[in-house]
């Protein structure tokens, strides 16, 4: 959620009430939060160029903005000093490689994520195939992801939960995440599939 995406598309402002609070809930339920910014290159590395064309290249690999990554953020959020701040040099924060977030959450013993920002149809859904591949269970959530096309969201929430993940509206996730502890304590304890997942916002 960087202001190249946010200032050109009232969709993806109207998502950052939603991750706002999801991020909050998260930080609360002492869950992780993960805030993923594209590096300042493309995103398709030496290839970006013959595909797009020298200019458009050149515009994908600054859509990251310049300066301290924390500063770099939509400047609605609140970022906790905890929080994740890490970059991506690929679509996808997931792709071997292309960014810190995999082993960051290894570390952690993170085995579920939230994917929320934008676009649904590029940053999002590749994250949420790249983390199922590698077997993270993954949550889409509907209405904290936004694209420049409602046909373009609708498709790739689709294709999530038809072989990648769940989706979930916020409120449906601030439910888990609320019914969390109390479930854990009907399991005698801490499991590894209800541990609280990092909220992992593309672009």
């Amino acid at each position: 959620m960087v202001p190249f995406f946010a200032e050109a598309n009232p969709y993806v402002r109207g998502i950052v009430p939603n991750i706002a609070r999801l991020a909050e809930a998260l930080r609360t339920a002492g869950g992780p939060v993960a805030w993923v910014l594209p590096a300042n290159e493309a995103p398709l590395g030496s290839v970006s160029a013959e595909f797009y064309g020298p200019e458009v290249s050149a515009t994908f690999a600054a859509t990251g903005g310049s300066g301290p990554p924390r500063s770099r953020l939509w400047p609605a959020f609140d970022v906790g000093p905890d929080d994740l701040v890490v970059e991506k040099s690929a679509y996808s924060a997931f792709f071997p490689g292309r960014s810190p977030l995999p082993g960051l959450l290894a570390e952690r013993a993170v085995d579920t994520v939230l994917v929320t920002g934008a676009l649904t149809d590029v940053c999002c859904e590749s994250s949420a195939r790249d983390a199922a591949t590698t077997g993270l269970r993954v949550l889409m959530v509907a209405d904290a992801n936004a694209a420049r096309r409602d046909q373009d969201h609708n498709a790739a929430l689709h294709t999530v939960y038809r072989s990648f993940g769940d989706v979930r509206s916020t409120d449906e996730v601030l439910a888990l995440i609320a019914a969390a502890p109390a479930d854990r304590a009907r399991r005698g304890g801490p499991a590894a599939t209800r541990r609280c997942p990092p909220r992992v916002p593309g672009g």
